[in-house]
């Protein structure tokens, strides 16, 4: 079975992309289970930029296709922020208390119907000694919650409320989150892709008459 490089070392979402892509025909690796240590940086102005950045990277260090994804929360009435930048947002080393604290903070006076916001991602499919990638992508509506509610989930999903489930997104638990989310949904797409990807290399083994490889 080929090896797919899953390139975060947030054990969140390596968690989270481990359930999405079961059975995917593919062998998920980690950065740490290569004994790769990947740039931790985001430069880009888009989660597209970043998604292809990490991809590349890791496609380029380990020799083996790479997944990664790059994600963020846009709120309406903050002008779109935190955006590209919400796992920096107030700098690398705030924690997600102090974020939160921070957009319920400026939002304290607004109603419900000023809440609105939207989770999104981007999930970047890299070949090595390739410069072309694959890209799948996805987000969720939702509402900023009033207060954080809910321990699953990770990030801001404490304060991001869906409200046809009528809880937040770290009330749900993961079997539900894998299909509503925005990584859940981009995933999906990207499962395509790596059929597509696979046949495509089965092709070319058979093609050649060799067995296919990592």
């Amino acid at each position: 079975m080929p090896q797919l490089l899953i390139a975060t070392n947030n054990p969140g979402k390596l968690s989270e992309f481990e359930r999405l892509l079961a059975g995917c025909g593919w062998e998920l690796v980690t950065p740490a289970q290569l004994d790769l240590t990947l740039p931790d940086d985001e430069p880009g102005e888009t989660y597209e930029e970043n998604a292809k950045i990490k991809a590349l990277n890791g496609a380029r260090a380990s020799g083996l296709v790479t997944l990664a994804d790059d994600s963020g929360l846009e709120i309406d009435a903050l002008g779109g922020g935190p955006g590209a930048r919400s796992a920096r947002f107030l700098g690398e080393d705030a924690s997600y208390e102090e974020r939160f604290a921070r957009i319920l903070g400026e939002m304290a006076e607004l109603p419900s119907e000023e809440r609105w916001a939207r989770f999104c991602c981007v999930i970047a499919l890299a070949e090595p000694g390739s410069e072309e990638v694959r890209l799948c992508e996805d987000e969720v509506l939702g509402l900023i919650a009033f207060e954080p509610k809910g321990e699953l989930g990770f990030g801001y999903d404490p304060i991001f409320y869906l409200p046809q489930q009528a809880r937040t997104m770290a009330e749900l638990p993961s079997y539900m989150k894998d299909v509503i989310s925005h990584r859940g949904r981009a995933a999906m797409r990207a499962r395509q892709v790596l059929k597509e990807l696979l046949y495509e290399r089965e092709s070319k083994a058979d093609a050649a008459g060799q067995p296919l490889r990592s």
